[in-house]
């Protein structure tokens, strides 16, 4: 935090309050704040991350070393077909992280197509400094990606584990990081879906160290203040999926041509368009208010800025649900 000179303590730096180059509707969205943080602090010679699917966590981390000027190399490992947790997708996905890494980080990215059993021989023993695990989420599958790049990590590693605190049935990355936390310095954050990290070298960065210390002394404080930080970029995520919802039913009012449509369906269309047309605009204008918020952090010696925002959260969730039930359903109009 902040101290009284206004200086940044070792749980935040400037880098905290960066905003992602590329955007995605995703759970790893609350974490972009921290991840900056953490190349900020560790200045990862090498990062690899397993599973990456839409590229958001990958890049956030990429697009933070550029900043940085570092000369990070990350390597994002993935079969880009998706499983049965997270749901299959197509070739869109992996073409468009492929533009994104050649565009946007030439020379600093690396994508390997493969499972993470079949590419382990593809990265040299004790070589990678950040190691990200967000592949399938079942314990006997993260145990195994774990126990097989272990011995891949440098005298420096850190690990992060993605999804500690979720509690699905069929999700075990919690039980492994009950197993693993008490053996090395750790903190676990628990928005997002939970995000574990875990400083399992023998030469550890200082800086990630003395994080895990201040972390361990005031938990929630640090809770606290990375899941605020977080909210701010999974809404300025949203704000263009809705815009393009409303579009898309803008169209279907428009494009209702029968008469049984237009008396039926059209009605609910509209009233719903309108409705996500004023959370549009209320997004877009939280959004900037965040930002001013995210820079009144920066000078201010005070955390009473923070009291307007303990209610975003409840925002996102509820208009997620908003718009799980945006669509109504094509009723027959006589029924």
């Amino acid at each position: 935090m902040p101290d009284a000179t206004g200086a940044f303590s070792a749980t935040l730096s400037a880098a905290s309050y960066w905003m992602p180059a590329h955007y995605a509707v995703t759970a790893w969205a609350e974490h972009a704040p921290f991840a900056s943080w953490l190349i900020d602090a560790a200045r990862p010679r090498t990062v690899l991350e397993l599973g990456t699917h839409n590229g958001f966590s990958f890049f956030a981390m990429a697009e933070a070393a550029r900043r940085l000027g570092l000369p990070t190399v990350l390597t994002a490992i993935d079969s880009w077909v998706g499983d049965d947790q997270a749901g299959f997708y197509g070739e869109e996905v992996f073409h468009e992280v492929t533009a994104i890494a050649e565009r946007d980080y030439p020379g600093a990215t690396r994508l390997i197509r493969a499972y993470f059993a079949d590419a382990a021989d593809q990265i040299e023993d004790r070589s990678i400094d950040l190691l990200h695990i967000d592949g399938r989420h079942g314990y006997d599958d993260v145990l195994a990606d774990f126990e097989t790049y272990r011995g891949k990590l440098s005298d420096r590693g850190v690990v992060i584990f993605h999804d500690t605190h979720e509690f699905q049935p069929t999700f075990g990355v919690h039980r492994l990081w009950g197993e693993l936390a008490p053996t090395a310095p750790s903190f676990e954050f628990h928005h997002g879906h939970g995000l574990g990290v875990l400083a399992i070298g023998s030469e550890a960065p200082t800086a990630v160290l003395d994080f895990l210390a201040e972390a361990a002394r005031h938990p929630e404080s640090v809770r606290e203040t990375y899941h605020r930080l977080g909210v701010e970029v999974a809404m300025r995520a949203e704000v263009p999926v809705l815009r393009q919802l409303v579009a898309e039913l803008q169209a279907e009012v428009h494009g209702a041509t029968s008469p049984s449509s237009r008396s039926g369906f059209a009605p609910q269309l509209e009233a719903t368009n309108a409705r996500l047309a004023d959370e549009v605009r209320r997004l877009t204008s939280e959004s900037a208010r965040l930002a001013a918020v995210a820079e009144d952090y920066r000078t201010s010696t005070s955390w009473r800025v923070t009291a307007p925002l303990r209610g975003l959260s409840r925002a996102v969730g509820s208009l997620r649900g908003r718009r799980a039930a945006a669509r109504p359903s094509r009723q027959n109009p006589a029924s």
